[in-house]
């Protein structure tokens, strides 16, 4: 393997795409959002999960002098990106709780050189706010080689937003203390009001003629989007997903056959997916229920073995047999290098409506038609409603009542969302997040293809709570979340 790339002056952008990160070419306003980091602007971007963020600021780190601090909310993110990189020859670590002692010395004594070797360095916003990480980056800034900072998955800096941390608050630290080095904060989901608190406490908004701000739609035109209304019975969701994949499976079969493939004795592929639930339990009982079904599915939590979640994520992400389908909570999926997720399935109601949007996002990444549906009961509604009540932020304060109006005005537009039948799926996630020209989708929604349809199948799978909808077209429903004050 030959030498760790550092470089230390600028060179072609499209060479280095091709010749570290393997790429032909750029996507559209990814080869503008680098030019602008690397003329050493403090960059806000707010793309979809497809997108290609991280190479925004990887491919500026390679090119530029110095190290590049990049804040991220989970490990398994950094460890991904970070094995990747090394994988492409870049020389990036991570400082974690996870790592070897012999690992977090050497960074540490690499920092405190002042001219460190380091190209990425990705870290927690918990290690940003301690004493011995910030002394060793204050020595890389007086050598002048502490290149830029950059906050991934942003939105959590905010109390408005759905992953609020207060570590990602005290962020504010790097413009106070470094205030020429530039900041890039990147996220798939922020409307207005969290955009602008986050610029606000980065410090990102106090020289306009600095900042360049990217903001892409949020629609996602090859996704088509459904929400299937259901009782809270586990079978009534269960049989219907496992009719609508094996007629999936039947329908690739029969174009593969059409194709001659089955007599070169070529396997016909099983389109791979995700399903995610709320529970660890439900991601074991319900991959469990799949492969009785011959449905190649595997559970994926945090109680799993460190060696089962490497095997099952490297066998789905190479599409081998039996790991067609993984079954998740929702931190899964963040970071994950895998473009070809054809399906994703929301078993139960998601949290919020960035939620449920970054993780259906993750269906269709190469471009190309991917379903993704909801299964929705006001059982379920309500179980979420008194989740967020009862686990929310404690306190009188004026920061945690924000957080939790935050969490429960979010829930309540995701629901919104799911009883609509007025209007396209895709035209009220671009309102949702701010767009002002709402584009509507080619048939790739529900209400699109069917809107009567629509209505009846709501009509029908709701009927039983007819009174519970008539309280909340009344405004009662808005009261509820209160009632627990």
């Amino acid at each position: 393997m030959p030498p760790l790339v550092r470089s230390d002056s600028l060179q072609d952008i499209d060479f280095t795409l091709r010749r570290q990160f393997n790429k032909e070419s750029f996507r559209p306003h990814q080869r503008e959002i680098i030019l602008a980091a690397l003329q050493g602007k403090d960059v806000f971007v707010q793309a979809a999960t497809s997108f290609g963020k991280s190479l925004c600021f990887q491919l500026p780190a390679v090119i530029d002098r110095g190290i590049t601090i990049v804040i991220s909310p989970l490990l398994s993110l950094m460890m991904n990106q970070v094995k990747a990189l090394r994988e492409a020859n870049v020389d990036a670590r991570t400082l974690n709780s996870t790592i070897p002692v012999s690992e977090r010395d050497f960074i540490y004594q690499d920092l405190a050189t002042g001219h460190p070797l380091t190209r990425l360095l990705y870290v927690t916003p918990e290690l940003c706010s301690g004493d011995h990480f910030r002394k060793r980056l204050k020595l890389v800034y007086e050598q002048k080689e502490l290149a830029r900072i950059a906050v991934d998955e942003a939105h959590c800096i905010s109390e408005w937003g759905h992953d609020f941390r207060k570590d990602f608050k005290r962020l504010s630290w790097f413009r106070e203390t470094f205030p020429d080095v530039p900041i890039m904060c990147l996220t798939a989901t922020a409307n207005e009001q969290v955009r602008k608190d986050v610029l606000s406490t980065l410090g990102m908004d106090r020289n306009p003629d600095r900042l360049r701000s990217f903001t892409m739609t949020a629609h996602r035109p090859n996704l088509h989007l459904e929400v299937r209304f259901t009782s809270d019975e586990a079978n009534d969701r269960f049989d219907d997903f496992v009719t609508w994949l094996k007629g999936v499976y039947e329908r690739r079969a029969q174009a593969e056959r059409r194709k001659e493939l089955e007599e070169h004795g070529e396997r016909v592929e099983n389109v791979s997916g995700i399903i995610y639930t709320i529970s660890r339990d439900e991601c074991e009982t319900l991959a469990a229920a799949l492969r009785m079904e011959q449905i190649g599915a595997r559970p994926f939590h945090a109680k799993l073995t460190k060696e089962d979640k490497e095997k099952t994520l490297a066998r789905w992400i190479t599409n081998q047999p039996g790991y067609d389908i993984i079954v998740a909570t929702t931190a899964f999926g963040m970071g994950i290098d895998k473009d070809d997720v054809r399906f994703v399935v929301h078993w139960r109601l998601p949290k919020s409506f960035e939620g449920y949007y970054q993780e259906a996002g993750r269906a269709g990444r190469d471009g190309n038609a991917s379903y993704c549906f909801l299964y929705y009961s006001r059982e379920d509604r309500d179980r979420v409603e008194n989740m967020l009540i009862r686990d929310g932020p404690k306190g009188k304060d004026k920061e945690n009542d924000a957080n939790r109006r935050a969490r429960i005005q979010s829930h309540h537009k995701l629901v919104e969302y799911c009883e609509n039948t007025a209007s396209c799926r895709h035209a009220t996630i671009c309102k949702y997040f701010g767009e002002e020209k709402v584009p509507e989708c080619d048939y790739a929604c529900d209400w699109h293809k069917d809107p009567q349809g629509l209505k009846r199948r709501m009509n029908a799978g709701l009927a039983s709570e007819e009174w519970v909808c008539t309280q909340r077209e009344e405004g009662a429903y808005d009261d509820y979340v209160y009632w627990s004050e």
